[in-house]
């Protein structure tokens, strides 16, 4: 089942532009201790059942003889953290990529309905080359503080407790991305939603149980 899901969010992912060739990677977490993920180099638009790796996120230990992705140490320090998320994507849509290099402009959460569930929480880490140890401890780091992690000229990793919840938020992100990018060029100028009205969206709205941060 696990797999299914995988490789048709990693189809769906690349039909709808929000991912490209082998730039992403996914994973589930499978229990408390393991985690399935995307091996090493595969395409996120073809994926098949044996290009995944059951990896432990405490020993570092695999099954298979697949190598893991390269990303695995950002996966397996969200998956330490936040005992609550059962699911994390890292892709490179072009408009959140965009933003993750530029220092120009910053991502509004307060636009419509899904920025303001979505988007609540967006942190950052700079930069660290991909796959390194220093990458997957600032991301671990700021895992307790967001579910969604920007990464300076790489792109963004995304979490919840399911993989539809993680993609949409992507899907929102990507929108907001856009939304903000497009109207900067075409001179219109956004209207935020009050800071009073958000809360009370979060807190008191039918739309969705606010989801809090969890460290443990």
């Amino acid at each position: 089942m696990e797999k299914e899901i995988l490789i048709d969010t990693g189809k769906y992912l690349v039909d709808s532009g929000l991912a490209w060739g082998t730039s992403g990677n996914l994973s589930l977490r499978t229990n408390d201790e393991l985690m399935l993920v995307t091996g090493s180099g595969t395409k996120l638009s073809n994926l098949e059942k044996d290009d995944f790796v059951v990896f432990d996120v405490y020993t570092g230990k695999k099954s298979g003889e697949r190598k893991a992705s390269k990303e695995t140490p950002m996966h397996s320090g969200i998956y330490k953290n936040r005992k609550d998320v059962k699911a994390i994507l890292h892709s490179s849509p072009f408009y959140t990529t965009l933003f993750s290099c530029s220092d120009e402009i910053s991502i509004m959460s307060e636009l419509f309905i899904e920025t303001m569930y979505y988007l609540e929480n967006v942190t950052y880490v700079d930069y660290y080359h991909p796959g390194s140890y220093e990458l997957g401890d600032a991301v671990a780091e700021q895992s307790l503080n967001a579910n969604i992690i920007m990464m300076k000229n790489h792109g963004v990793i995304v979490f919840d407790d399911s993989m539809s919840e993680a993609v949409m938020r992507l899907e929102t992100l990507e929108m907001a991305c856009r939304m903000i990018i497009e109207a900067k060029k075409a001179g219109v100028q956004l209207t935020r939603i009050p800071d009073k009205v958000v809360e009370d969206f979060l807190e008191n709205s039918l739309y969705k149980p606010r989801k809090v941060q969890k460290s443990n």
